[in-house]
């Protein structure tokens, strides 16, 4: 291999639907070793890949977010489970089939490389970063489930990445907006976060993202005087990466960073600097270009100064040769069968997967509280049900109509409910913006004309976000919106959280609350067939969903 070859081994590049010539440029002149994708159609990311691994002299690692399953592969993939589903289940099951799919369709469309499973831990209810990313608040449960997704992509020949080393979760901030910190003392990581990595390692974990995430407890115990100016996220560390990680817990894979862009890792240096010294951290790969020509001159700069010593270069290559070597990558590219057959995408969103999805439904919908004895909810004891959406602000699906309202409305009326869908700020807004919207959205209800004409109200919580703040909480579509739960005492009132596990904090006056965990049509049927008691709850919170006050809990 040249220099060139070898510098660009250490970088993955992110394709964010740049055209055929720009990525064949790319390769050409940057000689990538791996590749990440935006998701697209399964067939238009088979094509891309066929293209990708076409024009590499050596063979790419082609990774994809496979955290629930195909999902994370393509549009269209089998959203099986979301982690925190998994940790309700009284079984590894879930989280086996979790990853059995990811496995399956991940490799039909010529993948090679999963970045999961996630290993942090949700100490912190604030965390909304790894809310539903996280299996669970205890160290035991995280690492079960982990194995066993683990295993199950296994079925595929798919490689593994334990993400977001030292530990998300034990505080609120998001990495992509500033430095985390893993605040625990080394006795306390070495009891939780040092058990789930250092068990997985001996299980034969292959690859390890690690987050812009400081661990200063360690910083200064593996560097005595180190000063706080001086305490580094762990991409930048190498008592981290090489001392801790490398040394006391005795991995040899392959590390990579967590994505470049991140202001967890571009305000801790400069980027000249970011670039070569993630590798002389410790880090084998450097996740995602931002300036293809400059990021390379960076690299290739901090080789030729010293910075990346030659021996330090070999060990990456090493490592990322193979782990290609590891997975055939070598045999497959000389038998033609780096990518397999398109047909083989039949499997994607098969029945089989369709009925791991429907089973974890089944296992891991939790009940969180019923004091107000509000349950079963059915078209007999409560026909004409109010129902409120409350979602993640338009911009998120373009202004668009909210598809998971459709969807919850249609599973509703099939299940033989009368429906009345509450008109939010945003709906008025897209059907005939005034300034008299929002005076609209406030006004007052009748509550007797509300007890005669519903007899229950359901309210859906579908909010997600990330890389915007710090935690993402309930936001109503308006100020003083009468979408808020003033009805919560006039009829039966139950609050379903499609997404985050801890919007009791918001809503504290539900007396009835179900965590679902995501908002699919085969959750949603699921969820609605519970509340009628066609089917019982089978998950188990765990304590980080009362927030830690008392008023949650009545």
């Amino acid at each position: 291999m040249s220099l060139e070859e070898k510098i660009g081994q250490l970088f993955i590049n992110l394709d964010t639907y740049l055209s055929r010539e720009r990525m064949a440029e790319i390769f050409e002149k940057y000689h990538i070793g791996g590749c990440r994708y935006v998701n697209k159609s399964p067939e238009e990311i088979w094509e891309q890949n066929k293209f990708y691994q076409e024009h590499s002299k050596i063979p790419l690692l082609i990774a994809a977010n496979c955290d629930n399953g195909g999902d994370g592969a393509c549009q269209g993939g089998t959203l099986v489970a979301s982690a925190a589903a998994c940790g309700a289940s009284l079984s590894t099951e879930e989280s086996y089939h979790a990853g059995l799919v990811s496995g399956a369709e991940g490799t039909a469309l010529g993948c090679n490389w999963t970045f999961g499973p996630v290993l942090d831990i949700l100490f912190n209810w604030r965390n909304t970063i790894v809310n539903t990313r996280a299996y669970s608040d205890s160290e035991d449960v995280v690492l079960r489930n982990a194995m066993a997704y683990m295993k199950g992509v296994w079925n595929a020949p798919m490689a593994v990445c334990g993400k977001h080393f030292p530990g998300d979760g034990v505080e609120e901030l998001d990495q992509h907006l500033v430095m985390g910190v893993n605040d625990l003392d080394c006795d306390t990581w070495d009891r939780t976060f040092g058990k789930v990595y250092k068990a997985m390692i001996d299980g034969g974990l292959q690859s390890i993202m690690v987050g812009h995430i400081a661990l200063p407890s360690y910083s200064r115990k593996l560097r005595p005087g180190i000063k706080d100016e001086e305490i580094m996220p762990a991409t930048l560390a190498p008592e981290l990466l090489q001392d801790l990680l490398r040394g006391r817990l005795g991995f040899n894979g392959l590390i990579l960073t967590d994505a470049s862009h991140m202001a967890g890792m571009t305000t801790s240096a400069p980027r000249r600097v970011q670039v070569p010294g993630a590798i002389a951290a410790g880090a084998d790969m450097y996740l995602y270009f931002n300036d293809h020509e400059e990021d390379f001159q960076y690299m290739m700069a901090g080789y030729k100064t010293g910075i990346i010593t030659p021996e330090l270069l070999d060990d990456a290559l090493h490592r990322i040769l193979g782990l290609k070597a590891s997975l055939g990558l070598h045999r497959k590219k000389a038998e033609g069968t780096l990518i397999p057959p398109r047909d083989g995408l039949s499997v994607i969103g098969c029945k089989k997967h369709i009925s791991y999805a429907e089973e974890a439904a089944r296992h891991t919908i939790t009940l969180v509280k019923d004091t107000a004895r509000a349950l079963p909810i059915t078209p007999a004891t409560h026909p004409r049900l109010k129902v409120y959406v409350v979602s993640s602000t338009p911009q998120d699906r373009r202004y668009a109509p909210d598809p998971v309202r459709q969807i919850i409305c249609e599973e509703l009326e099939k299940a033989g409910f009368k429906v009345t869908v509450h008109k939010t700020f945003y709906d008025m807004e897209r059907e005939n913006p005034n300034p008299y919207n929002r005076i609209k959205a406030m006004a007052g209800e009748s509550a007797e004309a509300f007890r005669a004409s519903y007899d229950a109200a359901l309210i859906f919580v579908n909010i997600k976000g990330y890389a915007q703040e710090n935690t993402t909480r309930l936001r109503w579509a308006s100020g003083h919106s009468n979408e808020i739960p003033w009805y919560v005492k006039e009829v039966p009132t139950v609050a379903i959280s499609l997404n985050y596990t801890t919007h009791l904090l918001d809503l504290p006056m539900m007396q009835t609350y179900i965590n679902a965990y995501a908002p699919t049509r085969i959750v949603i049927r699921s969820v609605i067939r519970k509340i009628m008691g066609k089917e019982s709850f089978e998950g188990v919170y765990n304590e980080t969903v009362f927030c830690g006050r008392w008023d949650t809990r009545r």
